[in-house]
């Protein structure tokens, strides 16, 4: 179901929405990961614009794999958003040619949320950066759990 990015690499984090992707990074000498910008999309239909940017974002940063926030319920369950991001990653592939493993994004726009409301963010800069730091904690959770596993 998902496929094995390497921590040996640098490595692109995604937070995928109807209305906007978040994108992160990290280099592959660092081990913290950076927001880079937020995608944001015209019509939930429409992708060829997201995975031209996403492209060259990947291009950019010399990319060797992606992390995809799966949207898990929190009971678990895969509802029907999951069956979207499975639709998405499958074009990721086609298009960038890079592995993508999936990873629970349970929570992760609420700690974003959080972690903004904490640094005195106002609602209206919460809401322009919450899915780039969700990106962000979805590939630093994903570094860290790496990084114990091995």
């Amino acid at each position: 179901m998902t496929d094995d990015v390497r921590l040996s690499g640098n490595l692109i984090g995604l937070d995928y929405g109807d209305k906007t992707v978040g994108v992160a990074f990290c280099d592959k000498n660092v081990s913290v990961a950076v927001g880079v910008e937020i995608i944001r999309r015209e019509r939930p239909a429409k992708l060829r614009r997201t995975l031209s940017r996403i492209a060259e974002i990947c291009a950019e940063r010399k990319a060797d794999g992606i992390v995809l926030g799966y949207p898990f319920r929190l009971s678990g369950e895969e509802g029907s958003r999951c069956q979207k991001t499975l639709l998405f990653r499958d074009q990721l592939r086609e298009r960038i040619a890079l592995p993508v493993a999936l990873w629970d994004e349970r929570l992760t726009s609420v700690a974003a949320e959080d972690a903004m409301t904490e640094s005195g963010l106002s609602l209206e800069e919460q809401k322009a950066h919450v899915d780039e730091l969700a990106a962000m904690l979805i590939l630093q959770d994903y570094i860290n759990a790496r990084k114990r596993d091995s």
